[in-house]
């Protein structure tokens, strides 16, 4: 029976199909809908998950690969990043993010075009992409009808607007223009994802019909007149707790920077500009930033009275501007979810199963049968830390190990 290391050395040598039969043995599974197998095998048949349980028949010409002691769990999906580059897909996966939700850029059509037929084949070694395209920013309802026309005739996934003044810096697009936009999504058979901070607006955007709440409400304590809004649309809730920390965690030089896990495909320059001097003293000095950190606790306890109350929340972290490292973070937001009060499982789910079927993928997310076989082999079992998740030792996507950097 070979061992991972064994598989993967075959795979890089000699060519290993992608499409070719393997069975998973010997594994804690966690399935991405709460549950978990003990002593468990995952059979992956043309890229698919073909079973996975702890009586798994192995027909005859699998690869059987032994991984006793380690843990696999769905790969992660990002409910909320931003793709700039085609290479970035590369980077989410080999950090084990194995589907993104790219909410919001002028090159995301593009990026789509020449990527999606990929996504249906075995063998694929970056993530999925999914979009909105660009952001529409009307000043009247007409032209926001005009811009939905536009993206639906390209075919996005999702619209995606801001309601958002800045912190008062600004103004926020009015209830008649992001009204018009939402109904006009909807007529067209689009679902729109908010940019919002503030509770008033979260409501508005609800209210008119919202399908998808993309940060955390962060200037107060959601009630229950928002929990029930949420209910009433069905709308997931992605709470981006490590966006909040990139506006003021450069301020304190975080260890992260040092992290190994991090610094192995991280993009050199991002990670110098974070420990500049000049970068460090604009953090410290920047009022917005302040702002977030006195209100990072607002938002993490709305992210437990969200979960407890049922809403599904779905992990995003809004990764993809510069000192917001994709991949890394989104392990980052994992143990940010914990902190917040969720359990390890809890997040996972919110990461895994919960994130597929909120936003309607439904060959992504659980190790069942018929599901993409996307799915991440740890060191050690996340359950017991979730931090674990970061003890990395391969990603498959579509059944084929994700090569390294």
């Amino acid at each position: 029976m070979k061992t991972i290391q064994t598989v993967l050395l075959i795979g890089c040598l000699a060519g290993m199909a992608a499409a070719q039969d393997k069975a998973f043995m010997n594994a804690r599974i966690i399935d991405g809908t709460g549950k978990v197998i003990q002593n468990g095998t995952l059979l992956v048949r043309g890229g698919k998950v073909a079973a996975a349980g702890s009586s798994v028949k192995i027909p005859d010409g699998v690869v059987q690969i032994d991984i006793t002691g380690k843990t696999i769990m769905p790969g992660l999906i990002n409910t909320h990043g931003h793709v700039n580059a085609l290479d970035n897909l590369g980077r989410y996966a080999r950090f084990g993010v194995t589907t993104v939700f790219s909410l919001g850029g002028e090159r995301e059509i593009s990026f789509r075009d020449s990527t999606r037929a990929e996504q249906q084949t075995p063998g694929l070694n970056r993530a999925r992409l999914f979009i909105c395209g660009p952001i529409p920013a009307p000043d009247t309802a007409e032209a926001g009808r005009k811009a939905v026309d536009e993206l639906a005739a390209a075919k996005v996934d999702l619209v995606k607007i801001r309601v958002d003044d800045n912190l008062g810096a600004g103004k926020a697009m009015s209830p008649e223009v992001y009204g018009a936009i939402i109904d006009q999504a909807h007529k067209k058979g689009l679902r729109v994802a908010v940019h919002i901070v503030k509770l008033s607006d979260a409501k508005g955007v609800l209210k008119a019909g919202a399908d998808f709440i993309a940060h955390s409400v962060r200037d107060a304590e959601i009630d229950e007149e928002f929990l029930a809004l949420m209910k009433k649309n069905n709308a997931p809730y992605s709470p981006t707790l490590l966006r909040e920390v990139s506006t003021f965690a450069y301020a304190d030089k975080p260890a992260f920077l040092s992290d190994p896990f991090l610094l192995k495909d991280a993009a050199d320059a991002e990670v110098a500009r974070a420990k500049e001097p000049q970068f460090i003293e604009s953090m410290k000095t920047n009022k917005g930033a302040a702002w977030y950190r006195e209100h990072m606790a607002v938002a993490m306890r709305n992210v437990k009275k969200a979960q407890s109350a049922g809403i599904p929340v779905v992990m995003g972290t809004d990764t993809g501007p510069a000192q917001r490292f994709q991949g890394y973070f989104e392990h980052l937001e994992l143990e940010y979810m914990v902190n917040a009060g969720l359990t390890p499982m809890q997040s996972i789910v919110s990461a895994t199963g919960t994130a597929a079927r909120a936003l309607k993928v439904s060959d992504v997310g659980t190790l069942e049968p018929g599901k993409w076989a996307d799915f991440l082999v740890l060191a050690a079992n996340p359950l017991d830390d979730i931090k674990n998740t970061r003890k990395l030792d391969s990603v498959w996507i579509a059944g084929a190990a994700v090569p390294g950097k």
